[in-house]
C-alpha cells in the first residue's frame, strides 16, 4: 500500500493506495457514464492508482506533420489547442478523484472549463491545504474522468517501510 503526501509541507493526501501494472483503458461507451454527471467511469479504481509514463497535460507542443494517434483518454482540446500534442510531466499519478478529497479544484473558468467539468488542459488545477497545486482534474463529461498528481509535488511512501 502507498500513501501519497503534498512535497510542500508534507500533508498526506491519499493512502493505502495499491498500484496498478498500467495505467488503464477507458470506456468510450455512453452506456457507461453516469447518468447524472454524465461523466466516464474513472480511469483508475477507487483504492488503486497507476503511473502514466506518457507526457500528459499542459504545456502542449504545436501539431507536426506526423499523425497523432487517437486514443480515449485523449483530453478534449480547446479550439486554440486543437491538434495539439501534450509535452507535460511523465511519471504522473493516476488516481480516482475521489481518492484524494482534501484537495480544492480551483477556479478556473474560460478556455480550460468544458460543459461539465475542468477538461485538464490549463495544467494543475488542484491544490493541497497549503496552497500547492499538486494535480490536475480532468472531468468534462466529453474526456476522461481521471485525476493526475504531478511528480515532482507529490512523493509517495510505501506503508510497508520503504519509499515507493
Amino acid at each position: 500500500m502507498t500513501v501519497f503526501f503534498c512535497a510542500k509541507c508534507g500533508a498526506e493526501l491519499a493512502s493505502d493506495l495499491m498500484e496498478l501494472p498500467f495505467v488503464p483503458e477507458v470506456s468510450g461507451r455512453d452506456v457507461d457514464r453516469d447518468k447524472q454527471t454524465r461523466l466516464a467511469p474513472s480511469t483508475v479504481p477507487r483504492g488503486h492508482y497507476a503511473i502514466d509514463p506518457e507526457p500528459w497535460g499542459a504545456p502542449f507542443a504545436p501539431p507536426t506533420d506526423e499523425p497523432r494517434p487517437h486514443h480515449r483518454r485523449q483530453l478534449l482540446m480547446p479550439p486554440e489547442l486543437t491538434n495539439w500534442t501534450s509535452a507535460g510531466p511523465r511519471n504522473t499519478v493516476v488516481v480516482h478523484p475521489d481518492d484524494v478529497p482534501a484537495l480544492r479544484l480551483l477556479d478556473r473558468r474560460g478556455r480550460h472549463q468544458g460543459c461539465c467539468g475542468p477538461l485538464g488542459t490549463g495544467g494543475r488545477n488542484m491544490a493541497c491545504g497549503c496552497g500547492a497545486l499538486v494535480a490536475t482534474l480532468a472531468a468534462d463529461c466529453m474526456g476522461p474522468y481521471e485525476l493526475h498528481l504531478d511528480p515532482v509535488r507529490v512523493y509517495a511512501f510505501d506503508t510497508e517501510g520503504a519509499e515507493a
